[in-house]
């Protein structure tokens, strides 16, 4: 059985895996879809909110790669208690959030949840350390 901090990773790995979905959509959209599988030398721009959304993707893939990194040590080391799991609960719901308000572009809300999950990474990277 999964620990709640492995079970999180897969659910933000899922949710990151699928992010680019709508701004893909909105690409082919906008540009038609020759020009969205293709290199045109001048494309239209995205619309603003799509725009947004890859932006908050790829913020997500890179934090992603932090979290992973922790989630996984964390297990391996025996280090997954009730706060690392509470952590990456934590972590995904902000992530959830940081995606939603990034892309709608509300800019306190997003910073928030951004360092919610940051907070939530040392907090991991804590338990595993001390």
């Amino acid at each position: 059985m999964m620990s709640g901090a492995l079970t999180y990773l897969t659910w933000t790995a899922v949710l990151t895996a699928l992010m680019w979905i709508p701004y893909i959509l909105d690409g082919i959209m906008v540009r038609g879809l020759i020009d969205a599988v293709g290199y045109p030398a001048d494309p239209k721009p995205l619309t603003p909110w799509a725009h947004r959304m890859k932006k908050a993707h790829y913020n997500a893939v890179e934090n992603l790669v932090v979290f992973a990194a922790l989630v996984l040590v964390a297990h391996i080391t025996g280090a997954t208690d009730s706060i690392v799991n509470m952590a990456a609960l934590v972590y995904f719901w902000a992530r959830v959030v940081h995606f939603v308000v990034y892309t709608l572009g509300i800019p306190w809300v997003r910073t928030l949840s951004f360092v919610a999950g940051s907070a939530c990474q040392i907090v991991i990277g804590w338990q595993i350390l001390f």
